[in-house]
């Protein structure tokens, strides 16, 4: 009988942690959910988000998300990971001059950039706390930013939920230094959880545009398709959109790509917009086991050469081991890509300050 208890007593405890640990805001289990306009849209099908062409998620040798997660693990290629610490810039980010447009990078897909004097942050990282930090281990030296260093954001965008994109203690920790939120279809439900006033928030479907005026610029932000999927961890996939965005000002114009593999929408993209001043574009974490939701090695140079962007940045790689791919590898693909086709690659270090 003793025995028992004893064994109940610590099934009660494990279950208890358990709890605890999803009730963690980070998760957004327990947020409101507002059904109807994802219900509503044309790209909501089956229950679930599609994306515009058939996308398996998995591919290759492992068709599962077990499977492709073992193959992580027993992976022990050292080359995923740096052996020395990568060379960064800690610069003072919140003095910048906003009369140019510049960008910085804070490795993997966080950036800042700066469009006609507005401010515009993409998918920050800043702050590994639990329960990210057990899932992204920054490369050393990578770690150099924490949200306040940043200055006041006009415009915060959001690609899709997933934790490398989408950070709840970084979030958390600038919502009160953000005019502009925008963000696709479902992500307001986790922002307004974690303290976003519906104010600041502009939640888009594919195709939406939004006009906006700030002091002395007037902005066009368009929401774009991508190729990915959704799934913060538990749940029902596909529950919230996955995007890329167009940002207009002055003119020029600013492609922010977000996670997802090649189709025909980057050629449509360079119709619908022409000219593209600068395109943040994904390329790292690939592998042949998500081809599809991922931009690899073989399909960058297609997306740079259906785009025609005058001026390439490569994200989503030079901080987090996520793939078995080596971790330099990203860079020097996209470099002898650019050299090829003469095209513009803004290749700096993570927190150098480049103009464009």
């Amino acid at each position: 009988m003793r025995v028992l208890l004893i064994i109940s007593g610590v099934i009660l405890l494990l279950i208890g942690a358990g709890l605890a640990v999803l009730s963690h805001p980070a998760f957004g289990l327990w947020r409101q959910v507002s059904k109807e306009r994802i219900q509503s849209s044309t790209n909501y099908r089956d229950g679930m988000f599609q994306n515009q062409l058939p996308t398996p998620q998995f591919t290759g040798d492992t068709t599962s998300a077990s499977g492709t997660l073992w193959h992580f693990l027993i992976n022990k290629d050292t080359l995923r990971v740096p052996n020395t610490p990568i060379q960064t810039v800690k610069t003072d980010i919140k003095d910048l001059p906003t009369d140019y447009d510049w960008l910085v990078w804070f490795g993997h897909s966080s950036y800042l950039f700066c469009l006609n004097g507005k401010r515009f942050l993409v998918d920050p990282l800043l702050k590994p706390e639990f329960p990210a930090s057990l899932m992204l281990k920054p490369f050393a030296g990578t770690d150099i930013y924490r949200p306040g260093d940043l200055p006041d954001i006009d415009v915060l965008i959001i690609t899709h939920e997933h934790w490398d994109h989408m950070d709840y203690a970084t979030l958390r920790d600038i919502r009160n230094r953000v005019t502009h939120v925008i963000c696709p279809l479902g992500i307001a439900d986790y922002l307004r959880y974690w303290g976003y006033k519906d104010e600041q928030i502009k939640e888009m479907d594919w195709y939406d545009n939004f006009q906006l005026s700030i002091i002395n610029c007037q902005l066009s932000i368009t929401c774009l398709p991508s190729r990915h999927f959704s799934n913060r961890l538990l749940g029902k996939p596909n529950q919230t959109l996955w995007a890329s965005f167009m940002v207009e000002a002055a003119g020029r114009k600013v492609y922010i790509g977000g996670d997802g593999g090649y189709d025909k929408r980057f050629a449509e993209i360079r119709d619908r917009f022409g000219s593209i001043d600068l395109a943040f574009l994904e390329y790292g974490q690939y592998n042949a086991n998500w081809r599809y939701i991922h931009t690899t090695p073989e399909d960058l140079e297609k997306v740079i050469i259906d785009l025609q962007a005058k001026q390439v940045f490569t994200v989503h790689h030079d901080k987090f081991a996520l793939s078995v791919h080596p971790w330099y590898e990203p860079d020097s693909v996209a470099h002898d890509i650019a050299v090829k086709h003469n095209i513009r690659l803004l290749d700096a270090p993570i927190g150098n300050i480049v103009k464009y």
